[in-house]
């Protein structure tokens, strides 16, 4: 039931609550961390029970029993638990301590949640650990909005695409680029440099700037982006995803036409 989904000891366990929602008896979920290497707690989820909504929003119990695997006493630990929906989505979130458990010894406790929608799969991931057993934390990520002007831009973090703007991302401490594309843009560039005492609740918004391509307006209101080919007395040559549009003069109201790089000239035409 359950496989490694990051490294630092994070768990993944399928859980289908359908059954647990329509009273039926569904076997217990199981989760032991870490995933792989030597076992130091085993939490074992014997009852979920939906308690109550809001809208959107449902509350649920866990009934929760954590067993200490570890040949040494566990002072204290901490984990967040992670609620997600059967696309992935992450719905809601929760908080796992367990306090001073000899080795050898079971806690039974409770932990209430909440969550927008109906969870289909849960994760743990250690927040806090015994100096032991630090190694096994995952590294620190802060939360930074990103948005661009304007707005829907794709958006790619070191290379992975990210979705598009305005995106919430996670970072981890040091340098990163952010590279946003939108059709009609110029590809723009932000290096991005989180410190290591940064907060979450950041946010960076980047400019595209100037058209990648030119502008005509014509006389009835409508726009065109595309390449000015040619301009006479009589028509404007306009090539707009690779098919030249012939247009008559007296239909252009007004063309800007954007900056470009000369091409290099050939052997012959050198002075």
């Amino acid at each position: 039931m359950c496989r490694r989904r990051l490294a630092f000891g994070c768990v993944l366990a399928t859980l289908i609550l359908t059954a647990t929602l329509q009273g039926k008896k569904r076997p217990d979920i199981v989760l032991v961390w870490p995933s792989s290497g030597k076992p130091v707690l085993r939490f074992t989820f014997t009852k979920i029970t939906h308690v109550s909504s809001f809208g959107k929003v449902r509350n649920y119990s866990f009934d929760i029993t954590a067993e200490n695997l570890w040949e040494k006493n566990i002072p204290s630990a901490g984990f967040s638990l992670y609620l997600f929906d059967k696309n992935r989505a992450r719905i809601g979130d929760g908080t796992i301590l367990v306090r001073n458990i000899a080795p050898g010894e079971s806690v039974k406790f409770q932990v209430m949640t909440e969550a927008s929608g109906v969870p289909d799969s849960m994760t743990i991931e250690p927040e806090s650990l015994p100096a032991e057993l630090q190694p096994n934390l995952p590294p620190k990520t802060v939360e930074i909005t990103v948005n661009s002007v304007p707005q829907g831009a794709d958006l790619k973090v070191d290379g992975s695409e990210a979705g598009t703007t305005p995106k919430l991302i996670r970072v981890t401490p040091g340098e990163h680029m952010l590279v946003f594309s939108k059709e009609g843009f110029n590809q723009g560039h932000f290096p991005l440099v989180v410190t290591s005492d940064q907060a979450s609740g950041g946010s960076v918004s980047f400019e595209l700037g100037t058209s990648a391509h030119d502008t005509v307006e014509l006389r009835d209101g409508s726009v065109l982006v595309g390449d000015v080919e040619s301009m006479s007395a009589s028509e404007v040559q306009l090539r707009i995803g690779g098919r030249i549009m012939h247009l008559n003069r007296n239909q252009v109201k007004r063309i800007l036409l954007i900056q470009r790089d000369e091409p290099p000239r050939s052997a012959s035409e050198q002075p």
